[in-house]
């Protein structure tokens, strides 16, 4: 007998303009509305694991990490395109863009509603 295979779908890699530590607002789903720090990014299943976000409990055995075990709350990940980043200047959620900065010859990120340019998170 064979073994069954999906029939996989062709994956676009779509440039992500997100980066971990950067404030974000969730677009859609049960966190609707909601803001949060990204804490980490999966760039092959194109998700990220938003501060607060999408927490779900989670029942485990007891261990030597938890010698008790019993149910812990953590953050599961949500699609990168229920969020959108909160500009730090205004403050209000922008589209993020991208151009090339002369001063450093560097690609730099900038907010679309304002055209500032967005600093790199401190980690």
């Amino acid at each position: 007998m064979q073994p069954f295979f999906h029939k996989m779908k062709t994956i676009l890699k779509v440039k992500i303009k997100l980066k971990k530590g950067d404030m974000v607002k969730v677009l859609s789903g049960n966190s609707r509305g909601q803001e949060g720090k990204i804490l980490d990014i999966d760039t092959d299943r194109y998700r990220a694991f938003v501060e607060g976000i999408n927490v779900v409990s989670r029942h485990t055995k007891p261990n030597q990490k938890s010698p008790k075990g019993g149910i812990i709350k953590k953050e599961a990940s949500i699609n990168i395109s229920n969020l959108m980043l909160i500009d730090p200047a205004s403050g209000k959620p922008t589209r993020v863009g991208r151009k090339h900065d002369e001063k450093s010859n560097k690609i730099v990120r900038i907010a679309k509603k304002t055209g500032e340019v967005i600093k790199e998170a401190t980690k």
